[in-house]
Order: C-alpha cells, then sequence, then structure tokens
C-alpha cells in the first residue's frame, strides 16, 4: 500500500509540474521540469540494476552555458554519472539525416528565400555526423561493452556553418545572397521568429550558434575508439535534396499552394 501511495504521490508531483510548466513557459520553468524528468527517469532505471546505460547528450554544450538547451544538457550528464557507475554518454555534433529537422529546414527556406542572413558572419564550426554513423557507432559501443566513457560522436569533416549552407545550395541547385546579419539586428529577430508556431530560429539557437560545434580534446572522439563516421555531408544530402530542386516534391507543393 505504501509503495503504491509513493508512486501515485510521485505521478502527481510530476503532473503538476507539468502543469506549472504549461502555465508559465519560463526559462527557470523550463530548466526545473527538465531537471525533473531527468532525475525521476533516472531513478526508475537505477532500481531495475541496469548493466549498461547509453546517454545521448551534445557537442559543445559546456561552452554554452547561458543556453537553456545547453543546460539541460549539462545537467543530464551530471545526473547520468550520479546514477550510473557504468554510465556511456555520447556527445553528437548535429546528426543529420532525409528527415532531420536541420538539413530539410534549410532546403526549405533556401528554395523559398532570395537571401539567408549568415550569424556570427557563418563562421561558427561544426562536424556534423550521419544519422546512420551515430546508429552504427551506438550499436558498437553495445556489442564491445564500453561502459565508463564520454565519448565525441562527429563526423569526417569540420564546415563552418556557411560552407554548410553553400553545400545545401548546392545540392538543391539554388543561388542565393548570404549576407553577415549584425548581432543586434539578429537578437530582434530571433524573438520574433521564436514566436512563431514552428520557429525558424529561437534566442537561445541564437546562442548556441555562437559557439563551435566540434571536439574539445577533453573526451576521446569516435575516431579514436576505432568507430569510425566516413560518411561525408555532401554526398549524403545528395541522396534526399533533389526534393527540393526545381521540379521536386517540395517545390512542386508550394507552387500548387501559390497558384
Amino acid at each position: 500500500m505504501r509503495k503504491k501511495l509513493r508512486i501515485y504521490s510521485t505521478v502527481a508531483q510530476f503532473a503538476l509540474t507539468l502543469l506549472v510548466f504549461c502555465m508559465k513557459k519560463t526559462k527557470a520553468n523550463l530548466i526545473r521540469f527538465t531537471q525533473f524528468c531527468q532525475i525521476f527517469y533516472l531513478k526508475l532505471l537505477k532500481k531495475k540494476k541496469i548493466d549498461q546505460f547509453i546517454h545521448v547528450s551534445a557537442l559543445g554544450v559546456e561552452n554554452a552555458s547561458n543556453s537553456v538547451y545547453a543546460k539541460s544538457k549539462i545537467d543530464g550528464e551530471i545526473n547520468v554519472k550520479k546514477n550510473f557507475k557504468n554510465s556511456l554518454i555520447l556527445k553528437p555534433s548535429i546528426v543529420y539525416g532525409i528527415d532531420d529537422n536541420f538539413t530539410t529546414n534549410f532546403m526549405s527556406l533556401l528554395s523559398k528565400l532570395p537571401i539567408m542572413p549568415l550569424y556570427y558572419n557563418g563562421e561558427t564550426k561544426f562536424v556534423p555526423i550521419h544519422v546512420s554513423d551515430l546508429a552504427e557507432i551506438i550499436y558498437q559501443t553495445i556489442s564491445k561493452e564500453i561502459k565508463n566513457e564520454t565519448i565525441e560522436c562527429v563526423g569526417p569533416e569540420v564546415l563552418s556553418f556557411k560552407e554548410i549552407l553553400i553545400k545545401i545550395l548546392k545540392s538543391i541547385q539554388k543561388k542565393r545572397l548570404l549576407i553577415p546579419m549584425p548581432l543586434p539586428i539578429a537578437k530582434m529577430t530571433a524573438v520574433f521568429l521564436g514566436l512563431l508556431p514552428k520557429p525558424l530560429l529561437t534566442s537561445d539557437q541564437l546562442i548556441l550558434l555562437k559557439y563551435d560545434n566540434i571536439p574539445s580534446k577533453k573526451y576521446k572522439t569516435n575516431f579514436d575508439l576505432g568507430l569510425n563516421a566516413n560518411k561525408t555531408f555532401e554526398d549524403e544530402i545528395k541522396k534526399y535534396s533533389y526534393n527540393w530542386r526545381s521540379g521536386g516534391q517540395y517545390t512542386r507543393k508550394n507552387n500548387q499552394e501559390t497558384t
């Protein structure tokens, strides 16, 4: 009976926290809610005495501690290390693939807009990793029973934000102006765009774009452990970018909506 009451009490606390979060979606509430979910979930798993626990975090979040997203990732890593001795933390750079929210969003924007703003002059560096390479890394860490490690998961090439956009433009066969946007204007537009139902850019994402998303040298990378990720960005996006070229699926859809 007492066990059931504890479960009901925990569920009620969870529901109340969720209600408060939905009613007042402030930065502080978001952090509090994320921390509560992490601890609640980890405690449940700890009772099951799991032999190997793999937590997927994100690369480069330590530098962006003033970001809500980065703070939640850092807290997640801390909570995992506290609760699981045999934990494995994977910190990937940008993960991309046919159904992602990164390359496909930019393909959509670049196919419609004549001008694309470059935040921080487009100089922020990334090491994109294809989703299938990341999945293979996870499989190999399970097979080899790699534990008590933090691994930075990266692809084979370092690309700046501007270089990523140029490769996407080449892949969808479009020509667009890439213009650096002054930071004060970028901050104002991020506030406005963040209010849209599907935000194109939020203030928090603008903060993240300030920091390079590359290996810190504090931890081993997948390549250090012989876990290769060889798929190159340009070659992989070609496999689905045709949908955004002239006459492609999404181009035809946009034309039908405007006629």
